[in-house]
């Protein structure tokens, strides 16, 4: 075996130590378990699939064939800790090697999509994803402003996207790193000079799409607080339309790619002239419309019509005024009829209910002389009390003998 892979004296090509690297690894490798967590996802066209198994330390390149594809169980995504089993074999061209698995299945929910779900239930609970918070995007912004990679794919589909639908829009460039270590503190960085000097209108916040790692800085602590606190409304463009990050919950509006961004924030110039012209157009109609209705109403209002038209409004309140007099006049004459009427009834009663009645009604009134008590009781009078008898008419004097 020593001699076999002793090569000292011997100058080998490429092709020669690739194909020797190949041989031993495939023949001492056969068949493997390695457990460690996705990355880089990514289906093709033929049906084949292609990621990355890492761990804290290292990494490993995988493909899974279409024929296997179909075998799992479930549907692997980025940070998915898994156990794949396969052949380990060197892809020759590249030189480097990779592990073909045929058989995968999951472990956990990987480190990383813990440590995210851990931080998002966080600052959740803390109100940086409130939806009453956020703020409205303006509908005509002068200057848009681009927190991302200055080399990145995401600046250079953003400016055509710019050039393509409005050329009077300002674009203001904010470079940062978007991946790595120092990547949160360089955005952050960007998105308090943009806000500290008021430099744009709305601030998209991204870069294109990437392994699960590659995006973490947009879901950093501190980066969706920047975010949050934006007084410039806020898009988050954070890779492509299955990828998402912390910063997307927090900003004002999410975009599902950077281009798709510069679609929000930037308005078609053509379509505004466009609906402009409309209601340019909608407004003079209107406008002639009423006038020229004015124009006929008053042309018809001539003195001979317009005495006419006058009359023919008066007449008719005139004749409901000579109505309501006349019935309030044959009311007021009734009613003082009916007056009367009751006065009259009851002056009868009441010169019925008098003394004078009474009297001729045959009755008559006793007073004592002396006193000119009325006597209504016999025990007021004693013998020889002189009494006055009213009568009717006329009176007498009287003395009670027994």
């Amino acid at each position: 075996m020593e001699s076999m892979f002793s090569f000292a004296d011997q100058v080998l090509s490429v092709s020669d130590i690739t194909n020797l690297i190949k041989e031993m690894l495939e023949t001492s490798l056969k068949s493997v378990t390695i457990e460690g967590e996705i990355s880089n996802y990514k289906p093709s066209a033929s049906g084949h699939v292609y990621f990355t198994l890492k761990d804290n330390d290292a990494q490993i390149s995988a493909v899974i064939f279409k024929s296997s594809v179909y075998k799992l169980k479930f549907n692997p995504k980025d940070g998915n800790k898994v156990r794949c089993t396969g052949n380990i074999t060197v892809y020759k061209q590249r030189g480097n090697y990779q592990i073909i698995v045929s058989s995968m299945e999951q472990v956990g929910a990987g480190d990383i999509l813990q440590m995210l779900e851990l931080r998002k239930q966080k600052l959740a609970k803390e109100g940086y994803f409130d939806s009453d918070k956020k703020k409205q995007l303006p509908l005509f912004p002068k200057t848009v402003g681009i927190v991302t990679s200055p080399t990145g794919a995401a600046i250079r589909d953003i400016l055509q996207i710019t050039k393509r639908r409005n050329k009077n829009i300002d674009i203001i460039i904010f470079p940062t790193i978007v991946q790595g270590e120092y990547a949160a503190s360089s955005i952050c960085r960007m998105i308090h000079l943009a806000n500290f000097y008021e430099m744009c209108d709305v601030l998209i916040i991204g870069r294109g799409g990437g392994a699960l790692e590659d995006l973490l800085p947009f879901s950093d602590e501190n980066v969706v607080k920047a975010v949050f606190n934006s007084n410039i409304p806020t898009i988050s463009a954070v890779g492509h339309e299955i990828d998402w990050a912390l910063c997307d919950y927090a900003a004002d509006k999410r975009a599902a790619t950077p281009s798709a961004a510069a679609e929000i924030a930037i308005p078609i110039k053509s379509e505004i002239i466009d609906k402009l012209n409309t209601y340019k157009r909608t407004l003079f109609s209107e406008i002639t419309n009423k006038v020229e209705n004015k124009r006929l109403l008053i042309k018809s209002f001539n003195p001979d019509i317009l005495h006419m038209r006058f009359r023919t409004i008066q007449q008719p309140l005139l004749t409901r005024f000579d109505n309501s007099k006349k019935l309030l006049q044959e009311n007021i004459i009734q009613r003082i009829k009916d007056l009367r009427i009751e006065i009259q009834n009851k002056k009868n009663l009441l010169e019925s209910s008098s003394p004078d009645a009474i009297l001729k009604r045959g009755y008559s009134i006793i007073y004592q002389k002396k006193t000119g008590k009325v006597i209504t009781d016999e025990k007021d009078l004693l013998i020889n009390d002189e009494i006055n008898i009213r009568f009717a008419q006329g009176q007498r004097e009287a003395i009670i003998k027994n």
